[in-house]
């Protein structure tokens, strides 16, 4: 085990077409890219992590509660993994990690850095929604956390598109990670 899979926010709310903040379409798109790759890692034999956003009904002092609209909230579907992305979950669970997350970033106030670490894990590979909003903080914090980074832009989405493609270039000049 050498690298890392994240799958960051693959969620009914994020990703179904009446999810409550959904990339609608363009996180439907990158479905089959996630599927190929869970199934890769797992088949040899790297680490396969789940982050998910979590929110509670009625918080009001969360700082998204100004930002968005109630969303993924804990002990709803919109909370669960999303089409294909769930069924292979389910079936290996075993192998796999998942965690909850409160903030945009997989690192903050969460152990991911630590259950890297143990494991000798130098290398992430980022997938799922948003692009330019959990995905992207993710990254920043990987990169300030000494970690190499790969982003598969097949396997990452958002509901903006123009932050999309400033995403994907950010990655690439300012964090110096692997776009393929």
């Amino acid at each position: 085990m050498t690298k890392a899979l994240l799958i960051i926010d693959y969620t009914y709310d994020f990703v179904a077409s009446d999810g409550k903040l959904t990339c609608g379409e363009p996180g439907q798109q990158i479905e089959g890219k996630v599927v190929e790759l869970i199934h890769r890692f797992l088949q040899d034999g790297d680490a396969v992590i789940f982050a998910n956003d979590i929110h509670y009904e009625g918080d009001t002092f969360h700082p998204e509660t100004k930002l968005f609209p109630p969303h993924n909230i804990a002990g709803t579907t919109g909370r669960e993994l999303y089409g294909e992305v769930k069924t292979i979950y389910e079936a290996n669970k075993e192998n796999c990690i998942s965690f909850n997350k409160t903030r945009y970033s997989a690192f903050a106030g969460t152990n991911l850095a630590i259950l890297l670490r143990e494991r000798h894990i130098q290398e992430v590979h980022l997938t799922g929604v948003c692009t330019d909003i959990c995905v992207l903080h993710t990254a920043v914090d990987a990169y300030n956390l000494g970690f190499d980074i790969v982003v598969h832009k097949d396997a990452v989405a958002s509901f903006n598109p123009d932050g999309h493609v400033w995403a994907l270039q950010h990655f690439k000049n300012s964090l110096g990670a692997t776009v393929k």
